[in-house]
């Protein structure tokens, strides 16, 4: 049915789709004649009482004076909530639907000839369940009937959220604040958008429409999210006005990684460069699709401190297995003297330095690096999103930021761009594979702790149609290089074996 009004029905529109300060109301010619009467009436009784008070008297009554009002009680200091964050991510739609429930249960009939018998065959929830895993999505802990990763509303129709690049899952633990290493965004917005031009579904297809005019991830895990925020931010003034650019921005499309969530409490800054101060604004700037305008960002406030509140909240997840504690000590000697001055210490006293490594000495791809330019970082630091506070912006970031590592065993794959699919490629950088891709949506490795992946010297060429190619790493391709980060080249084979052993533990 796509996202239009259903047969015989208006339609309608949800919080997302509405602004939040209401126009000016459509008065009809009954409604302005009703309230010109209204206010003749109120006038007219205050100008009769008036006259008769003159007829009695002479003069007027003297109005008494008003009371004073009441003193209304201080306001109560807004306290940011981490279960409202969830919540909000969860269930408010910020941004419009894409499609409905009914196109999520028809994309099967796009798939190959296999996969579509094998779907057509099974019960309308299982067939949900391949759904869900051939485009990376998981359910919610607490109702699996629905995706973590999209707001479904009560007309079925999904909108994108935060949990669709930071919710995955490992082995079967669907986590949330995890990054989400099968996410098949692009893969998942053509294939809607070739069933609404099948169907003649001309809603479903102009709001699939704006996601597909730039690319959104050539890889499965990874996504052009950056690039996405600054092409709408390019259309904004610095009060998040819709305005015409006067000149095509300008970047690089290159694809990411999502951090996980449970390390922003220990950053001070965020992104992958540390462009700016850690604030509920800044993650902000991807809702500025053009539904969205000022007066939504600015009632929406106090949502996103819960938001980062939430953030803040997300638990490290602890490894699942066995550990040998004394290798594992070990490990932590060789960890403190090679990795702790850029990662930081663990355990009771914790620390972290939040250092920038300047990309030329880390080694790793630098696309990222080099792909904002300085205006585009100059247009970010007069907008809203840092209220005021320009210094918080770092116009000419130098690196890469060195990320905490709790939890570092579960948030494979591994460097900004996603290149490396274990912990044990990240300690022996010469055998990292130049083609990877991931077994299927919970296969992992606890040997050599991250994805358990296929490795190949290239990506094979039999691989015609879309999905297959991006289930691939190619580690060749612009922006995502395997290379660099060659610290571990100073440790003997038993201390690679001990800090792998250790970072388990983390």
């Amino acid at each position: 049915m796509g996202i239009g009004a259903r047969p015989g029905e208006a339609p309608t529109y949800n919080r997302a789709m509405a602004p939040v300060a209401a126009s000016a109301p459509r008065w009809s010619a009954a409604m302005l004649a009703t309230s010109l009467l209204v206010g003749l009436l109120l006038a007219g009784s205050t100008l009769l009482g008036a006259a008769a008070g003159v007829a009695h008297g002479g003069e007027p009554p003297a109005a008494a004076p008003p009371a004073a009002p009441p003193a209304a009680p201080p306001a109560a200091p807004f306290v940011p909530s981490a279960e409202r964050g969830y919540r909000h991510i969860l269930d408010t739609p910020y941004i419009p639907p894409t499609f409905d429930d009914d196109d999520v249960d028809h994309l099967y009939t796009l798939w190959p000839a296999a996969e579509r018998a094998a779907a057509e065959a099974a019960s309308k929830e299982a067939r949900r369940a391949l759904t869900f895993a051939r485009y990376g999505l998981t359910p919610r802990p607490d109702d699996p009937a629905k995706p973590l990763q999209y707001v479904v509303d009560e007309r079925g129709r999904w909108s994108l959220n935060c949990f669709s690049c930071h919710g995955g899952q490992v082995e079967d633990r669907v986590l949330p604040g995890l990054p989400n290493a099968h996410f098949a965004f692009q893969d998942l917005v053509d294939d809607v958008a070739r069933l609404a031009a099948q169907r003649g579904d001309t809603p479903t297809a102009m709001a699939t429409s704006l996601w597909r005019r730039i690319p959104l991830g050539t890889s499965h895990g990874t996504t052009n999210a950056v690039v996405f925020s600054m092409a709408l931010g390019a259309f904004r003034d610095a009060d998040l006005k819709l305005v015409l650019p006067k000149a095509a921005p300008k970047f690089v499309h290159h694809d990411l990684d999502a951090p996980p969530w449970w390390n922003v409490r220990k950053r001070p800054r965020l992104y992958v460069d540390g462009v700016t101060k850690k604030s509920h604004r800044a993650l902000m700037q991807f809702l500025m699709v053009p539904m969205n305008g000022p007066e939504r960002f600015r009632a929406w406030d106090d949502e996103f401190k819960d938001v980062l509140a939430y953030l803040e909240s997300v638990p490290v997840p602890r490894w699942p297995g066995a550990v040998d504690a004394t290798l594992a000590a070990a490990g932590r000697v060789a960890f403190e003297r090679t990795c702790a001055p850029c990662h930081g210490t663990y355990g009771a006293t914790p620390t972290y330095p939040a250092v920038v490594v300047p990309v030329d000495e880390l080694g790793t791809d630098r696309v990222r690096h080099d792909a904002i330019p300085r205006s585009e970082r100059e247009r970010y630091a007069r907008s809203w999103f840092v209220d005021g506070r320009a210094d918080d912006v770092d116009l000419d970031p130098k690196g890469y930021v060195a990320p905490p590592l709790d939890g570092v065993w579960a948030s494979a794959p591994y460097f900004h761009n996603g290149a490396v699919p274990t912990l044990w490629h990240v300690l022996h950088p010469e055998a990292r594979p130049a083609a990877w891709r991931r077994k299927g949506p919970s296969a992992y490795d606890r040997a050599r702790v991250g994805l358990d992946v296929e490795a190949a010297a290239a990506v094979p060429t039999e691989h015609a149609d879309p999905w297959s190619r991006r289930r691939w790493f190619d580690t060749t391709a612009a922006g995502k290089s395997a290379a660099g980060h060659l610290y571990p080249a100073t440790l003997t084979d038993d201390e690679r074996r001990a800090v792998l052993e250790y970072l388990k533990t983390l």
